[in-house]
């Protein structure tokens, strides 16, 4: 059975997870080093009998913005590469010119892949876009974009709460603040586990190398006295 698409229909844009692996993990990362320099910095300025819940709450608070910005800001990154696909394919499907619009589909291919893809199968592509009936007329959010923006932020703000919990728990703020940077830095092994082991880089290695990055971090948190 034939399945390329006829030439009276338009070219469906493929449906991408609306966050991958490397979406969540890193999101995850993002959340636990804002939480972790947010409570180093607060910590510095902030003494008194209060302290615990003023520190929850300030992660909190700074995770709740960094969550919304972040959130907006994928918004912003997958309407831009959207909009980039689609000039592209409607600059092909426009130029009269083949070898011209065979060029701009090379010009558009990553560095490392260029070489893989021969004029003959750019072609194949022109010719598809070429006969599409219709492309869409400007990009635009859909409803999975939407979903994973909401999933961003809910990773963003939920990576808090190991961090700051134990200022809420724990009277001692000292305490407190060991068993949360003790807390960070698990969670940043296992962050870094899983992206080793979804990319082949070694989960073990991407583990601890996510967990130095966090000591050093954590470090310099309380050089600069946090």
């Amino acid at each position: 059975m034939n399945t390329r698409p006829s030439p009276r229909q338009a070219i469906p844009e493929k449906r991408e997870p609306i966050l991958n692996a490397v979406d969540r993990v890193t999101e995850l990362c993002f959340g636990l080093f804002m939480a972790l320099t947010f409570v180093g910095a607060i910590k510095a300025v902030t003494a008194d009998e209060d302290a615990g819940r003023k520190l929850f709450l300030a992660a909190l608070g700074c995770n709740l913005a960094w969550g919304l910005a972040d959130a907006v800001m994928y918004l912003v990154r997958t309407l831009a590469d959207r909009g980039q696909r689609l000039t592209l394919a409607l600059t092909v499907k426009r130029e009269p010119d083949r070898a011209t619009a065979v060029r701009a589909l090379r010009d558009a291919l990553p560095k490392a892949l260029e070489p893989l893809v021969d004029d003959d199968e750019l072609e194949q592509i022109r010719a598809r876009l070429a006969a599409a009936a219709t492309l869409p007329p400007r990009a635009r959010l859909r409803r999975d974009d939407f979903l994973g923006a909401l999933g961003i932020f809910l990773l963003v703000v939920a990576s808090t709460f190991p961090v700051a919990l134990p200022f809420l728990l724990v009277r001692d703020h000292t305490t407190a603040l060991v068993i949360s940077r003790v807390l960070t830095l698990a969670m940043l092994f296992t962050a870094g586990f899983a992206l080793g082991r979804y990319t082949g880089a070694g989960a073990m290695k991407a583990g601890f190398a996510m967990t130095l990055l966090g000591v050093v971090l954590t470090a310099a948190i309380i050089a600069l006295g946090g």
